[in-house]
């Protein structure tokens, strides 16, 4: 039996194939991932086993994967797993409050330029630097780990949480050499105040982890069905050289690191990395790939 198609059927046919095939991984890193704000903690080993977090990562097809430990020794035991795509930064972090008080430790900076100078550590970070407890960025501790940080060439992830930009720009212009990643895009600010930080500071790069429907609450980069909000999307187009993407696998959110309590937030790891996944469709995709990839590769001196 012989069956006619029209030929605009057919093309109809495979332009449905196409968009709706699930992607293949390539060389050139068109679908591979950069996730550049995990942790590996000590109350997530109560719920995940580091070879899990490893496989949790290769299932995703993240090709780098920047991760800060708590204690910072921890990040070394993932490494250790998988040297071809986890890069350890230094978390200055050993206990349960120190996330608010970690600028008092008077060993701090000797201790950060050692793990430094040892090679073993690409980064600082990540430094909660929250209005109520960190308050003053020209503590010497603070300022000397910045400096440290253009000593040694390496980036230093910061979490600022203020109404305005101000902060962040106050401190990135006052340390020109270094480099500053921004996590989750300022937490709580909208697109048009991290535009003015992207402007006035060129040694700053953002990274929009966390800025999903359940995390930042009411302040997320996509709307109520899922679309990539105009103002983000012109943002992150117009600066496509000075965004990434990060899970922050935390979970849940308000527990704020408790010794007592276990973290789940790896099982959720698909589920972060799913939804930068689903508004990156949505750029350009010459714009996607720098987001989603390239843009980490260069940023920490890592080759493809």
């Amino acid at each position: 039996m012989i069956i006619h198609i029209k030929t605009t059927t057919i093309t109809a046919l495979l332009l449905l194939f196409v968009l709706f095939s699930p992607p293949t991984v390539s060389d050139d890193g068109v679908t591979k991932l950069s996730d550049t704000h995990l942790h590996w903690k000590w109350n997530q080993k109560e719920v995940t086993e580091p070879e899990q977090a490893v496989k949790f990562l290769r299932d995703n097809n993240v090709a780098l994967a920047v991760v800060t430990g708590t204690p910072p020794e921890l990040a070394l035991e993932l490494q250790q797993l998988a040297p071809d795509l986890v890069i350890p930064i230094y978390g200055v972090y050993k206990g349960r409050i120190d996330w608010s008080n970690w600028y008092h430790d008077k060993a701090l900076v000797g201790r950060v330029r050692e793990a430094l100078a040892s090679g073993q550590f690409r980064g600082i970070g990540e430094l909660h630097m929250i209005g109520g407890f960190v308050s003053d960025w020209k503590n010497p501790n603070i300022s000397a780990l910045f400096e440290l940080a253009a000593e040694f060439d390496v980036p230093v992830l910061v979490h600022t949480e203020f109404s305005r930009a101000n902060y962040l720009i106050g401190f990135c212009s006052a340390h020109p050499k270094t480099r500053f990643l921004w996590a989750h895009a300022g937490s709580v600010l909208p697109p048009v105040e991290v535009a003015r930080a992207l402007d006035q500071c060129a040694n700053l790069s953002v990274e929009l982890s966390a800025r999903d429907p359940w995390r930042h609450v009411g302040m997320p980069i996509v709307d109520e069905a899922g679309l990539l909000k105009v103002e983000w999307r012109n943002l992150v187009i117009a600066y496509s050289d000075r965004f990434m993407i990060g899970s922050d696998p935390v979970w849940p959110v308000e527990q704020l690191n408790p010794w007592d309590e276990p973290d789940t937030g790896w099982q959720h790891l698909s589920r972060f990395l799913g939804f930068h996944r689903e508004w990156l469709k949505q750029l350009p995709a010459d714009v996607a790939q720098k987001v989603r990839y390239k843009n980490a590769l260069d940023y920490f001196k890592r080759q493809p």
